[in-house]
């Protein structure tokens, strides 16, 4: 799923929308390859490969989508799973934490999240089941969507656009995106980690 070179030329525009779509807000699509699918898509459509107004188009719609469908996920299904007060992954307490959370820091976090990978999967979700205000959820979500799927596709045309015979260096590029995408995440893990070794020393 890793290989966005191939995915990109074997499904095009539709395989595209599909991922962002379920990378976006379906629980299963965190291993996705979103950052750097959308840099890639740009720089293909700098190459004249990829129609970029469908791009732009396809990808802000399904980003929106995948969101929106996450939080009604979380809605629906959220207060199923933290019915019982003194769960042992699932507790009402949770449940009543990130309500007040969402209520507070709502609005940067639909926004932020769609920028970390993994987090941008389930922070739909868990707004749905924090019960976030519908419309200010819409209204972040469509702002990230606009910024995240269109200004990352946009990056990579114009990088794509900048650099001659662009074909040598899509596999650097490709490398350098999922770099970008993943070094943040990475690096914040690998903090917990030693903060947890010291404290058991």
């Amino acid at each position: 799923m890793l290989d966005v070179q191939h995915l990109i030329e074997s499904g095009g525009l539709l395989l595209i929308t599909a991922i962002i779509f379920a990378e976006s807000g379906l629980l299963l699509g965190f291993f996705l390859p979103g950052d750097t699918l959308l840099f890639s898509a740009g720089f293909f459509a700098a190459q004249g490969k990829l129609p970029l107004g469908w791009l732009l188009t396809l990808v802000v719609a399904a980003a929106l989508a995948g969101y929106y469908t996450g939080y009604h996920i979380g809605k629906k299904f959220g207060p199923k799973l933290f019915s019982k007060p003194n769960g042992i992954l699932f507790r009402q307490e949770y449940l009543h934490r990130s309500e007040a959370f969402y209520k507070k820091h709502g609005g940067k976090t639909i926004f932020l999240s769609r920028f970390v990978p993994v987090v941008r999967t389930f922070a739909p979700v868990v707004a749905g089941m924090g019960k976030m205000d519908l419309r200010r959820f819409n209204m972040f979500n469509l702002l990230g969507a606009v910024v995240w799927g269109a200004g990352v596709t946009l990056l990579g045309h114009w990088l794509g656009s900048k650099i001659p015979n662009v074909d040598r260096y899509l596999l650097p590029v490709i490398l350098a995106a999922m770099a970008i995408s993943f070094g943040p995440t990475l690096y914040h893990l690998f903090k917990a980690l030693l903060r947890k070794d010291k404290k058991v020393v």
